[in-house]
């Protein structure tokens, strides 16, 4: 295929004169020595010591075109009136009288791939969609949008010819309609001919014959993203099938419309212009004065300073963690306005980071990006899991320390640094990986059990929780957290509790978090605040209140005028308040229902973010009825552990231990005294193995050999006995599967944590591209027929989609074909109806990252195999033979052993990744 006609240029640009004319006269000549008449194409080879003879095609050649273009002669029609006996002169043609007028270029667009060796692909045009204008001409093939390109035909879908005065102008012209062209579906070479056409060496018109061959970097990629039409398969997918994010509770309702945006008005009751540059704020302190200097002014500063979750805490306590970066991006530059005087937006990390790729298909370190650019003015804070990273297990000491400096880079100033067992040994790796990231350590105690009632819990007093402080003060951290992950810090035990740590500690900002599951939030904020606390954690009204923080709007109001007044309006707090009502509504079908406060959480000790999914999960297991039993198993398995301090992972560990119970039947001591016999959860074994670190006061010993039996015992902490992580490697096996240059420093990062969830989520962007960009109304619920609607890509570049019909199932392939409009023009999208079966089974696909596995490497027809299962073969060894489009493909074994498995035959007709065979290495 190297040596197929590509582009065809006239005149030819480094041609001479005189070198023309003597190539002409001789095609002439020898035209007339065989006595030839009618039109024929005479083939001639220049270098610089001449010209010579290669053939006469006794027909008018795919590069007439050119021809026609620059001398104003119609070819095709010459042709037939000599064949019918008309002669030169009865068509008024003379010689003399056929000037050139300027250039045209030929560029032949073919469904090949030229980086597979211009290797012919098969499939649907899913989209066809052609330049037009002046000095634009196509001769077209078989492109069209619905098209069926098979294997049995000539790859050339349409020949474009672009004339021009100049070479130059001809050779634009050219390339802006190789731009216009949109054709998707099927692999073409557009993307090479555009980059031949933007060569130096093409531009100066001085191209030779093996030009391609020896010029590599035209091979280099260009990636189209497509971006319209995956937007369309995500739309025909979800009318076809309804919403399938997990975690919904109802389905979502029909016609969803996006939030209303607020108006914000400043003291004089005039309208704040919110794209304007917002007022400086705390995070132009860090910026100018670093960490250390920044947690100093925080203490420093009359008046209490309040943390917003509702980006992050409140949604995962409320909403099963589902808000979209897109509904906090619209309302980021009024936050940015609103709430200038905050100390931070805490928005990022825990469990956001794998949710977002799980569920909501998006990318957690865009979502940072995205919204670090709307607010500039006020710190972001994550929740860092110690040695844990964002992860519910421990990872590598390299993996912790990259996260960091990643996260450190892409916007996140504070960090929120905690382990789920108080365990010191994970701490200190967490904070040394955030001091070295330049960050704001926020070190954590997590709050359990009741420091103004030690005789109910003897092993959290308030003594042990004074020496942890001691313990993380003399680390040299920024601020101190108390995180009270269930919302157990009641009012006196607060001013207990925060007196004594600012009595021993009075320069250190201490920064509280709690949850409202039992509605004592706002009175024990409040009485944190007067013992001594700097900073509380609070979420706008809407999205506050149970499971989630404390009322934002309640606390504000109490202490306004007050010395420990928090310098935010309540009218901006109003403000953004009306907009989260609405989304809250707007997310109803992930809202659990939780309706009121709970006070047996001071028995339970679940935590808040835990207790909406727990129920959830409880409900999708068929549990439901029986919530009042998982709160009960919750307490007897946190109890018959020894009493844990309760955040994620280790509430999962409980919450899981809990599940097992009621589902297996079994009361507390029931699983003490079969523990031998029985099959725990995985987490459960995990935790007992020493995965997730040591808890406070040990493992019960008795209990602990009885579940994990043989399995091995981690001594200390996890991670340090864990070889680095070998991110080179990652980063080849990830380029392998996705393609060379696709992966960033963070994804490395997001494929190390996640592995799993970070290859679902890459499959299913390059399916439906990036979703973070619709609106949420069309993100989960199905357009109505004749709906129109408009989404930005980008500034500048809008689509206007209009839902048509959704056509009958194709019972052979359980596909349904669904019909838009997109910009005015039609377009058609394939998508797999999920509630029936496919009568013919699709073939199955290699797994690009299994060394083992021989996926076919085009479209074509299986012509001959050469081996059989068992035969033993060597790497590059034939072992069938693909035919596609006059073209013939020997396929090479893998790797080195023996066929295990052949899953073709001859006849097959396979597309580009088809398995077709299993080699089992020696």
């Amino acid at each position: 295929r190297r040596h197929q006609k590509v582009v065809e240029i006239a005149p030819a640009p480094t041609l001479d004169k005189a070198m023309r004319d003597a190539i002409l006269a001789d095609a002439v000549k020898i035209a007339e020595h065989v006595n030839y008449r009618n039109a024929g194409t005479a083939e001639f080879l220049v270098d610089s010591r001449g010209h010579y003879f290669i053939e006469i095609n006794p027909r008018i050649q795919v590069e007439h075109t050119v021809t026609e273009e620059v001398t104003g002669l119609d070819l095709i029609s010459l042709q037939l009136h000599i064949a019918a006996g008309w002669s030169l002169p009865d068509l008024h043609i003379n010689q003399d009288r056929i000037q050139l007028r300027g250039f045209a270029i030929q560029c032949r667009v073919t469904t090949e791939d030229p980086a597979q060796g211009f290797q012919p692909d098969i499939g649907k045009i899913e989209v066809y969609r052609s330049p037009g204008g002046n000095g634009v001409r196509l001769d077209g093939g078989s492109g069209y949008t619905g098209s069926i390109i098979t294997p049995h035909f000539d790859s050339l879908l349409v020949k474009l010819t672009c004339s021009g005065a100049t070479f130059e102008k001809a050779r634009r012209r050219t390339l802006a309609s190789l731009v216009e062209f949109r054709i998707s579906g099927v692999k073409t070479n557009m993307w090479f001919l555009q980059r031949l056409l933007s060569n130096d060496t093409f531009i100066s018109g001085s191209c030779w014959t093996t030009f391609i061959d020896d010029t590599p970097e035209l091979f280099t990629v260009t990636k189209f993203r497509n971006r319209a039409a995956k937007l369309l398969t995500y739309l025909g997918d979800l009318i076809a099938n309804g919403c399938q994010i997990q975690g919904q509770v109802t389905a979502p309702g029909h016609g969803l419309e996006e939030p209303t945006l607020p108006t914000l008005l400043d003291a004089q009751g005039s309208a704040v212009n919110v794209t304007t540059a917002p007022p400086p704020g705390w995070r132009d302190v860090l910026l100018k004065s670093g960490p250390a200097a920044f947690a100093q002014a925080v203490r420093q500063h009359k008046g209490v300073l309040i943390m917003d979750t509702t980006w992050r805490d409140a949604h995962q306590s409320l909403l099963a963690t589902r808000l979209r970066t897109h509904d906090m991006e619209r309302i980021a530059p009024i936050t940015a306005h609103a709430m200038a005087n905050a100390f931070a937006l805490e928005m990022w990390g825990g469990a956001t980071f794998d949710v977002a790729m799980r569920f909501l298909h998006e990318d957690p370190w865009d979502r940072l990006d995205r919204l670090r650019a709307l607010v500039p003015n006020i710190p972001f804070q994550m929740l860092l899991r110690g040695a844990n990273a964002v992860g519910y297990t421990s990872y590598p000491d390299n993996v912790v320390y990259e996260f960091c400096k990643q996260a450190r880079k892409h916007g996140v100033d504070v960090f929120r640094v905690f382990d789920s067992l108080n365990y010191v040994e994970n701490l200190k790796l967490g904070i040394d990986a955030v001091r070295q990231a330049d960050g704001v350590i926020e070190a954590t105690v997590c709050y359990t059990g009741d420091v103004s009632n030690p005789a109910k819990h003897p092993k959290y007093t308030l003594e042990y929780y004074l020496d942890l402080v001691d313990e993380l003060v003399a680390l040299d951290i920024h601020i101190l957290g108390i995180k009270d992950m269930a919302g157990l810090l009641k009012p006196r035990a607060a001013r207990l509790l925060i007196g004594a740590i600012r009595s021993r500690h009075p320069n250190l900002p201490i920064h509280v978090h709690t949850h409202d599951t039992a509605g004592a939030g706002v009175a024990a904020m409040i009485a944190c605040a007067e013992a001594g606390a700097d900073i509380i954690d609070l979420a706008i009204d809407s999205m506050s209140g149970v499971t989630s923080q404390p009322c934002m709007g309640a606390f504000v109001s109490a202490l306004e005028g007050s010395e420990y007044d928090t310098g935010i309006p309540t009218e901006s707090i109003a403000a953004l308040n009306s907009y989260w009502e609405q989304t809250r509504l707007l997310y109803s079908c992930f809202d659990p229902g939780v309706k009121a406060s709970d006070t047996s959480v001071y028995t339970h000790e679940m935590p808040g973010g835990q207790y909406t999914n727990l129920l959830f999960q409880a409900q999708s297991l068929g549990l439901g009825s029986r919530w009042n039993d998982v709160k009960a198993a919750y307490t007897e398995a946190n109890r018959i552990c020894g009493d844990l301090v309760k955040v994620t992972p280790s509430s999962k560990v409980v919450g899981d231990f809990a599940q097992f119970m009621v589902s297996n039947h079994l009361t507390g001591d029931e699983v003490v005294s079969q523990a031998a016999t029985l099959s725990f959860p995985k987490s459960v074994v995990e935790f007992f193995q020493g995965y997730l670190g040591q808890p406070v006061g040990g493992f019960p010993k008795e209990l602990q050999a009885a579940i994990i039996r043989d399995a091995a015992k981690i001594e200390g902490r996890p991670g340090a006995s864990m070889e680095p992580f070998d991110f080179d490697q990652l980063r080849r096996d990830l380029e392998d599967k996705w393609g060379p240059g696709s992966i960033r420093d963070v994804d490395l990062l997001s494929a190390a944590l996640y592995p799993t969830v970070f290859d679902e989520f890459q499959a299913l962007r390059q399916k439906y591209g990036n979703l973070s960009l619709i609106p949420t109304p069309l993100f989960l619920s199905p357009l109505e027929v004749n709906q129109e609607i408009q989404v930005q890509l980008e500034v500048g570049k809008n689509l206007i989609i209009r839902y048509i019909a959704l056509g009958p199932l194709h019972k052979e392939t359980a596909k349904r074909d669904v019909y838009f409009e997109l910009n005015g023009e039609p377009r058609i999208v394939s998508v797999d109806d999920t509630s029936v079966k496919p009568e013919v089974v699709a073939r199955v696909r290699a797994d690009p990252a299994n060394k083992n596995q021989l996926g076919a490497p085009m479209s074509g027809a299986v012509v001959e195999i050469k081996v059989a299962v068992g035969d033993k073969v060597k790497a590059g060894q034939a072992v069938c033979v693909l035919s596609a489009m006059k073209m013939e493909t020997v396929v090479g074994a893998p790797a080195d052993g023996v066929i295990e498995a052949l899953h073709v035959a001859i006849g097959d007709n396979l597309g580009a990744g088809d398995l077709i065979c299993l080699v089992k290495t020696e």
